[in-house]
């Protein structure tokens, strides 16, 4: 009788340990990481593949058994790909939803403002896909950037770049990414001695270039250099290749990355080579398994949006397990001091928080996909030139 009373006391006392247990266990604040995205407006198609990145770090995380013991909660809002929206929402993160860290939006102009919230409020950010170099130029101590800067963009491209090419035109959308390249890209011409016969910005919503097509037809250079997003870049190839227009070698930003690039342009498509901060087929750790995984998902291959959205939770993750602690203090010293290789790459920057250990790549359309042709050591084809 004793021992069937004694084995029910240890049995309710089991039951006792694992419900407080289960209790602590929900009692645990989570760590919140809060970011705007571009769910609306004319960075939306942008701004929902960078959250998804996002959204699937913050479950990988939560699945592994949490940071720091701790469940990572993921807050969000729509900016409507606009400045005001990025202030509003990341102040509402911070002042209502006690945000811990930040991932900063598409774009550098949302996040010109957006870094500004976070330094008001003494929160570390992590910028995902912003490359200005006006953001590190102001003294912010909690701004942390993971992409490219805008002035080593084309660095791959000079890398690939054959020694028979000396006249370009630089053709560039006039925005504060599209200004920053364009500089670059000035030095790198006068650096290697190119002679930079057009030198034109257009409008980010410019898609008549019939004029310039006519032009450059004239002007007949050795290669075209196009600093734009997708649309931009498509109606430009759309408008070459109807005037005739023969470079040996065209490149772009953003644009020649996406698959509706080659969707739409099909075989005009061909030869065409993009600069871009990821790729699925670059060999680095991760990159087969998260495009595995993401397919699995969504549906559909990831873009390089999403493996910086999810990188910049990489980001974040590494500097806290390193910190030991969430105390903003000892993050942003470990953001500010570590090194990583996260899916996007190698993440160090410098004391202003520019990053400085990532370097771009160059892809190629070839047979109606995009292959990778630069640097030499994650080449999966050589370089087609000049162009067919």
């Amino acid at each position: 009788m004793s021992a069937t009373i004694s084995m029910r006391k240890l049995f309710l006392a089991l039951v006792t340990i694992a419900t407080c247990t289960a209790a602590l266990a929900q009692e645990k604040e989570p760590i919140i990481v809060g970011t705007t995205a571009s769910l609306s407006g004319h960075f939306e198609e942008f701004g929902v593949e960078q959250l998804r990145g996002l959204q699937m770090w913050a479950d990988d995380v939560n699945a592994r058994g949490q940071l720091l013991g701790r469940p990572v909660e993921l807050k969000h809002y729509d900016d409507r790909s606009r400045d005001a929206g990025a202030i509003e929402g990341f102040t509402r993160l911070i002042e209502q939803d006690g945000a811990d860290f930040l991932v900063g939006p598409y774009s550098s102009s949302l996040t010109l403002e957006a870094s500004l919230v976070a330094e008001r409020h003494d929160i570390p950010m992590v910028a995902s896909a912003a490359s200005s170099e006006q953001i590190w130029s102001r003294g912010l101590r909690n701004i942390f950037g993971i992409d490219t800067p805008a002035r080593s963009y084309l660095s791959g491209l000079s890398v690939a770049r054959p020694a028979e090419i000396k006249t370009v035109a630089l053709l560039y959308t006039r925005t504060e990414f599209g200004e920053e390249v364009a500089q670059g890209a000035r030095q790198i011409a006068a650096t290697d001695g190119l002679t930079l016969v057009v030198d034109e910005g257009h409008e980010p919503q410019q898609r008549d270039f019939s004029a310039l097509a006519a032009r450059l037809r004239v002007e007949d250079v050795d290669m075209i250099m196009g600093i734009t997003s997708l649309e931009d870049s498509i109606a430009l190839v759309q408008h070459l290749k109807q005037a005739g227009v023969t470079p040996n070698m065209m490149a772009f930003t953003v644009g020649p990355a996406l698959f509706e690039f080659g969707d739409k342009l099909g075989a005009d498509a061909e030869g065409v080579l993009g600069i871009v901060q990821w790729l699925r087929g670059v060999p680095l750790p991760g990159s087969e398994d998260f495009a595995y995984r993401y397919r699995q998902r969504y549906g559909h291959n990831p873009g390089v949006y999403a493996a910086i959205g999810y990188s910049a939770g990489q980001v974040i993750e590494a500097a806290v397990r390193l910190a030991g602690s969430t105390e903003p203090d000892t993050v942003r010293e470990q953001l500010r001091s570590m090194q990583f290789r996260s899916l996007l790459g190698r993440y160090q920057v410098d004391e202003t928080g520019r990053q400085i250990g990532k370097r771009n790549y160059l892809l190629q359309w070839q047979d109606g996909h995009r292959r990778l042709v630069a640097p030499e050591n994650v080449a999966e084809r050589t370089l087609v030139y000049p162009l067919p």
